[in-house]
């Protein structure tokens, strides 16, 4: 086994590392905020140090192959935590507060919200 090799080895078992522990991360915390952070930013590093990995393997030869692998890392830089705001803010828009209780306004404080006309203020 070569020196890049190894240092590929670990560091994408750090990577692994990281997702393992995201994954518990995700059953341990109790409510759907902490979980949908834990999710995103372990995830994220999880994913780029996987990529690093790889990249230390097989792409110091490759040009093409390291190309791919930084436009993946691009891809998830980008994606992974618009995902998490726009999944973290349709449940606070919808509602969902903390502990897991929908809150629900009374009947006479209701008042219908036009999206449209709140969209360009």
């Amino acid at each position: 086994m070569t020196t890049v090799e190894i240092i590929s080895n670990i560091v994408i078992a750090i990577g692994l590392f990281f997702m393992i522990m995201g994954a518990v991360g995700i059953f341990r915390f109790s409510d759907f905020y902490q979980r949908i952070l834990m999710a995103s930013k372990v995830d994220t590093v999880g994913m780029l140090t996987l990529l690093i990995g790889l990249g230390i393997r097989h792409g110091t030869g490759d040009i093409f192959f390291t190309l791919k692998l930084v436009f993946i890392a691009i891809i998830v830089l980008i994606l992974s935590p618009l995902v998490a705001h726009v999944m973290a803010r349709s449940a606070y828009v919808s509602g969902y507060m903390l502990k897991g209780e929908i809150y629900e306004e009374p009947e006479d404080e209701k008042e219908e919200a036009d999206w449209s006309e709140n969209i360009m203020e």
